[in-house]
């Protein structure tokens, strides 16, 4: 499913315009992103929680040359489902 299918489906649910689904989901999306950006987790209960995972740096190989080269440390988005989401999927 794609952005534009989420808002249609979403707007179906709702009984909203699709330009107004299609805003908040923006919104949401936006804002999720800016507390993930400031370090900050997002739990939705029910639903799941967005958090910043950190890795720490190491040692790698370049496949092509075999030289040995240093991967920096990096915080990358996760997200880890909720109960109420991993029941619906069992």
């Amino acid at each position: 499913m794609n952005k534009s299918e989420l808002v249609k489906a979403v707007a179906e649910k709702t009984n909203m315009a699709q330009k107004d689904v299609e805003r908040a989901l923006t919104g949401i999306v936006e804002t999720i992103g800016d507390a993930l950006a400031a370090n900050d987790s997002v739990q939705l209960v029910g639903f799941g929680s967005f958090v910043v995972k950190e890795s720490a740096a190491r040692t790698g190989r370049n496949p092509r040359s075999g030289a040995e080269l240093t991967i920096p440390a990096r915080k990358t988005p996760g997200f880890r489902a909720g109960k109420q989401l991993k029941d619906r999927l069992a």
